[in-house]
């Protein structure tokens, strides 16, 4: 066997091989991102719009079904289910797999882009990938809570721009958090309160009030040339709020009608649609969604501390306090350690029963020390695939812990009849690596055709077990070069 004999003329070289692989395996392992399970992307694409106070049934004849009929004939698209619920809408977009997702998400923003413009008070269509709109247990990082101190005045929606400015700047900051989401919670509006009976007195139609407040906006009027200077032209139609009581809705008799003459303007909290209570206690949630590619223990261990820095500081002086709900670290160590300890075990349960039957510590320690290159050499494979260290490819590692001492029995039991030919270490090496080199590589070879097939499949099952295919695959590789060299 070529690789038996090269690594025989320069034992050197195999020693400064196994440094280099320990040295990229370290490396691997702590820059490896770490989770509790694979990620898993969904050929799905989610549509979220809302309109306040609108009917389930205004929902679907004026926000489902036109876009519905611009959404049809989407390339790859396998199913569509629309859902009116009061205020909101939401459509569900399910694709074949292999969809190019990117190229269609930006198909279905060009045909939203398309569609008549939406009732005055809608807003725009939520565009995300995923079949629920990005917030999958896969794409929250953690929840946190925030509520009233003891003596506070309250209410906690009182609070609610102060807290998510303080998140948005400090908690989107840290490497591996994507976005803050602020739930539960009403926010500050401003409402026009008409008096119908004014507003009739003085021949003013609501419709045309709410035309003339909704146009209320600056207008661009281009440029124009003053002698040698430049200037932009812009027409001033925004109104402050404490200025909107100003706003001319109609002139009468040549005087001028103002929206205070017939409404009261006031800036005030919205209707609740949702509510968080902690521990009995009103609450704001905070949603901390993470990056596909992030680190979850590293991201959340940064994210806490950050929010310990928050809680003594900006959130004291407010009057304010934090909980988390959700820690997802917690399953992750606890998974993590459960199947590392049940690995780590195994690794010593294999060493000692090769130990009682082989009774020869050399041959032992050589087959012990084949484990620990495999697993490195697997680890290095995983980071250069751009892979996640979690419960499944820890299980594959497991699994590649049990092949790895097969190929290496099987290699030590060739050289071992040789030796009892009388043939020395280096010919009982080079002879027993080339009677079992074929029976190795076609086990090798038949476990790979198991399982790497599975790497390339797309579907969500098989995206969940690649890790457990590629990581077995990667490790029984390793397995036989390491028979076979070291």
């Amino acid at each position: 066997m070529n690789l038996t004999e090269v690594s025989l003329r320069n034992p050197a070289g195999v020693l400064v091989a196994i440094l280099m692989v320990a040295l990229l395996g370290a490396f691997a392992l702590f820059k490896l991102p770490i989770q509790l399970f694979p990620n898993i992307d969904e050929p799905a694409i989610s549509l979220f719009t809302t309109w306040r106070a609108a009917a389930p049934a205004e929902i679907e004849s004026e926000i489902i079904e036109p876009q519905e009929r611009a959404l049809t004939g989407l390339r790859g698209l396998q199913s569509m289910n629309a859902f009116a619920n009061q205020g909101s809408a939401f459509i569900n977009l399910q694709f074949a797999v292999g969809t190019d997702m990117q190229a269609t998400m930006l198909e279905v923003i060009s045909r939203m882009n398309q569609l008549p413009p939406l009732p005055r008070d809608a807003q725009a269509p939520q565009i995300s990938l995923g079949a629920d709109g990005g917030n999958g247990p896969n794409n929250t990082l953690s929840w946190f809570f925030v509520q009233l101190l003891p003596g506070t005045p309250g209410p906690i929606d009182n609070y609610r721009r102060q807290i998510e400015e303080l998140f948005r700047n400090r908690i989107e900051s840290v490497p591996g958090v994507a976005n803050v989401r602020i739930n539960f919670g009403a926010d500050e509006e401003l409402q026009i309160v008409f008096d119908p009976a004014r507003a009739a007195e003085l021949g003013i139609q609501i419709p045309r009030i709410a035309q003339v407040v909704g146009s209320a906006d600056d207008v661009s009027g281009g440029f124009v040339d003053i002698g040698r200077r430049q200037y932009t032209v812009r027409f001033a139609g925004r109104y402050a709020v404490d200025q909107f009581a100003d706003l001319v809705i109609e002139w009468r008799d040549g005087r001028p009608v103002r929206l205070g003459d017939v409404a009261t303007i006031q800036v005030r909290r919205g209707d609740r649609n949702s509510l968080a209570m902690q521990n009995g206690n009103p609450a704001i949630g905070i949603q901390i969604m993470k990056e596909n590619d992030a680190n979850v223990l590293e991201t959340l261990t940064a994210v806490k501390a950050e929010i310990d820095k928050m809680r003594d500081g900006e959130l004291k002086k407010l009057g304010l306090s934090i909980a988390q709900s959700f820690d997802p670290s917690v399953f992750i160590d606890q998974a993590i350690d459960m199947v590392t300890g049940n690995l780590f075990a195994g690794i010593l349960l294999a060493v000692a029963v090769l130990w009682f039957f082989v009774r020869d510590r050399r041959a032992t320690l050589l087959v012990g020390l084949s484990i620990p290159i495999c697993l490195t050499v697997t680890l290095v494979m995983l980071y250069a695939f751009g892979r996640t260290l979690n419960v499944i490819s820890l299980a594959g590692l497991a699994f590649g812990v049990g092949q790895s001492l097969d190929t290496a029995i099987v290699m030590l039991e060739a050289i071992a009849q040789q030796r009892d030919r009388g043939l020395s270490k280096v010919e009982a090496t080079l002879a027993g690596a080339r009677q079992v080199w074929p029976a190795l590589l076609a086990s090798t070879v038949t476990a790979v055709i198991v399982f790497l097939p599975i790497v390339f499949m797309q579907d969500a099952v098989s995206q969940l077990f690649a890790d457990l295919a590629l990581t077995i695959s990667i490790a029984v590789i390793a397995s036989l070069i390491v028979s076979v060299t070291v």
